[in-house]
């Protein structure tokens, strides 16, 4: 049978086909009713491939999405000792996004310097640029900048420097192909650098 990731580090590990006949509602009233979290463990395993999809959806990556699968069995355990939920797949589905959203608003504040490391170590990369990007106010100016870049530039730039994905694995990730991965990373470092020397000049 199916069973959620490491199940069994959270919850007693059980044959969750036999209660396929009992309704989501019914089992939350079960936890409830004598704080037994096998019956949390049957209501998640019928979720669990939700979780993950919806963790790929928005982490792009599948270690991350499994480690952000567990992390949102423990946040539910610990929210249904708290209250009750009147429809669980839908709160789960709310509780498994702005999981996400965090994990996606921590990885932007780790951009800058991380992005301008990479950046520095590209060989592809001008002198006089190398120069630019070690100042302090260039760190501060590269969160603002690379906001202002186009989704498609963001994401390649990022996947490339940031996670160092190959053009291909980026191709494979985004649906872009080959010369439309190389054309974003190619532009979008260019668009960086007008965009953040027109912020020096204007300071």
């Amino acid at each position: 049978m199916a069973y959620i990731l490491n199940q069994n580090d959270y919850f007693p590990l059980v044959n969750a086909d036999k209660y396929n006949h009992i309704s989501d509602q019914e089992l939350l009233a079960k936890f409830h009713a004598d704080h037994n979290n096998e019956w949390l463990g049957i209501l998640l395993q019928r979720y669990t491939l939700l979780l993950l999809g919806v963790c790929m959806k928005y982490l792009k990556n599948e270690d991350e999405a499994k480690d952000s699968v567990q992390q949102i069995f423990l946040k539910v355990i610990q929210e249904l000792q708290k209250y009750k939920v009147d429809y669980f797949k839908s709160w789960l589905y709310m509780v498994a996004k702005n999981h996400c959203l965090m994990k996606l608003r921590d990885r932007q504040t780790r951009i800058p310097a991380e992005l301008t490391e990479r950046l520095l170590a590209a060989p592809e990369v001008e002198t006089d640029w190398n120069a630019l990007v070690q100042t302090d106010l260039t760190l501060e100016m590269m969160e603002t900048s690379l906001k202002e870049l186009n989704p498609e530039q963001l994401q390649c730039v990022t996947l490339f420097y940031l996670e160092q994905k190959s053009y291909q694995e980026i191709a494979e990730n985004t649906g872009f192909s080959m010369l439309q991965v190389k054309s974003y990373i190619q532009n979008g470092k260019r668009n960086l650098k007008i965009l953040i020397e027109k912020k020096l000049k204007a300071k």
